[in-house]
């Protein structure tokens, strides 16, 4: 595993079962990976109703920012959405709902898809995400042992 690769989960969601809810590699640019999100409470219930699409695709979404600010994302970092939905008759009103948290001005590459049901029984919509964000600045440390190479020599000549 490359070392610029961070895993982790966010202690604002409920703990997922066998993967990461975020995963940032660095680079010239970090690119956020946001596992798909359901609209579940902190105790891993859904929220609303049965079968209330809005509810769950408005927290959901919500979950997809908290994830976003555990690697210091926001919602506007967000270049690309994957959504599932079980029935594709919700796709007005999760387009409603995705208006109003997504900036529609510079709207995130996003591809939709009908599915017969998602992992969670009861759980009607799921979003994934890929946000990107400027490079962390370096920090120019110099370990004790990075000096000290410097001084060692190896058949007349310094270690660099």
């Amino acid at each position: 595993m490359a070392a610029n690769v961070r895993f982790s989960n966010p202690n604002t969601l409920a703990k997922p079962p066998g993967y990461s809810y975020v995963v940032e590699a660095t680079g010239p640019n970090r690119l956020i990976f946001i596992a798909g999100q359901l609209g579940l409470d902190m105790e891993n219930k859904l929220v609303g109703m049965a079968g209330d699409f809005r509810a769950q695709a408005n927290k959901a979404i919500e979950n997809l920012k908290l994830a976003l600010a555990d690697a210091g994302a926001t919602i506007k970092d967000v270049v690309k959405i994957n959504n599932y939905l079980v029935d594709m008759s919700h796709i007005s009103i999760f387009r409603e709902v995705r208006d109003q948290h997504f900036n529609m001005a510079a709207p995130p590459a996003s591809t939709t898809v009908a599915i017969s049901q998602l992992a969670r029984p009861g759980a009607l919509f799921e979003i994934e995400a890929i946000a990107v964000l400027p490079a962390k600045a370096a920090k120019a440390v110099k370990s004790k042992s990075t000096a000290r190479r410097g001084k060692v020599k190896t058949r007349g000549k310094k270690r660099r």
